[in-house]
């Protein structure tokens, strides 16, 4: 008997739906009182780690329930973006937290990789690889490091949220490298290599 695809409308892909809706939650948050109070910086934070940690539940759902779409690998990366780019730009400007560089890096590179994916579509889908999950990781950690009130809290903090945004865009810079070898030669082969099924 052969297993029915699962629906695209189930629990996996709804938490991800849901990470997408914190995005404007979390930059209002961030930006009351222009991003000079206390409590609302860790408000800011505290939704932007629920969101973020959502991630790995869709993912654990997905796996666990036999919930894989091609929808959920196509939202999943985007709602990455969209909470990454959200912060990374807000802590750019208007806060003025972090030079234009950061974000301009690491969303020429996510976009990039979304861009290409989209190409590649009509051939397969590239789910996000174990190196791209440790970039997301790291992203995430550098930032909520960032949006912390960092001016109330030891300099140490700040040292090691640097050390860990620098590796986060070494990790960006390779894994995007990556991509977009594995998309030409998708490109270039004209055909797909299937992905990987979803655990019976």
């Amino acid at each position: 008997m052969v297993n029915e695809a699962p629906s695209p409308w189930n629990v996996a892909n709804a938490v991800t739906l849901v990470r997408i809706a914190l995005v404007p939650v979390f930059a209002w948050a961030l930006l009351m009182e222009g991003g000079d109070s206390v409590g609302w910086r860790l408000v800011a934070t505290a939704v932007f780690v629920v969101a973020a940690v959502s991630d790995r539940v869709d993912g654990y759902l997905a796996r666990s329930r036999n919930l894989v779409t091609d929808l959920g690998k196509i939202l999943d990366p985007i709602a990455d973006k969209a909470l990454i780019g959200a912060a990374l730009i807000l802590l750019c400007w208007p806060l003025g937290e972090l030079p234009w560089w950061v974000p301009t890096v690491i969303l020429v590179r996510e976009l990039g990789v979304t861009a290409l994916r989209m190409v590649v579509l009509r051939y397969a889908v590239m789910p996000a690889s174990r190196g791209g999950k440790l970039k997301t990781v790291l992203q995430a950690v550098a930032i909520t490091l960032f949006l912390l009130p960092l001016a109330a809290l030891p300099d140490a903090v700040r040292v090691v949220a640097w050390v860990v945004l620098w590796l986060a865009i070494a990790v960006t810079v390779v894994t995007g490298v990556d991509y977009f070898a594995k998309g030409w030669r998708l490109l270039a082969a004209g055909r797909g290599t299937p992905g990987p099924k979803p655990a019976a």
